[in-house]
């Protein structure tokens, strides 16, 4: 994986798979590619960010390819990977809790409940899933919009490692 010269350097076509595999946005994907070069990282992530502002559509098109919170992800990619990394803080123990609040949520809003995993445990996922099912829907794709803005950030992050 590039760090931040080869990341302003290389060729788009390079770049696109691992920008798409942080946030499967092609807008997005073609904001940061026409950004370059960045001085530093912080310029990227404050990029990425700026052109994470998502329609509704993007959003739905962009959690789409993610797996459910305790679930793995299919294929065996770059993307795949960083998912299971992204929910090893989350206890299996729980699987049967989670199904359940995943399934609620997705009958509630009618996609999967998505959100930054990173360093959560698995209880405080449930608390998260329970807390945000009393958000109206429109409300609803504004918080997974922000997850994956965040999810997005630290993708970034590890295409620069």
């Amino acid at each position: 994986m590039p760090d931040l010269e080869g990341f302003n350097s290389a060729p788009p076509a390079e770049l696109r798979p691992l920008l798409t595999a942080c946030l499967a946005v092609p807008r997005w994907v073609d904001a940061l590619l026409a950004g370059r070069p960045y001085a530093d990282v912080d310029e990227l992530l404050a990029a990425s960010d700026r052109h994470a502002e998502l329609t509704d559509d993007e959003v739905r098109a962009a959690i789409a390819g993610h797996p459910r919170i305790g679930e793995r992800a299919a294929g065996s990619g770059v993307s795949a990977k960083w998912s299971a990394d992204e929910q090893s803080g989350v206890d299996t123990s729980l699987a049967d809790r989670l199904h359940a609040a995943n399934a609620a949520y997705e009958d509630r809003f009618g996609h999967i409940y998505l959100v930054c995993a990173t360093g959560m445990s698995g209880e405080r996922v449930l608390a998260d899933v329970t807390s945000r099912m009393a958000n109206p829907p429109d409300v609803e794709l504004r918080v997974v919009n922000r997850e994956l803005a965040g999810i997005a950030a630290l993708r970034l992050r590890k295409v620069l490692a």
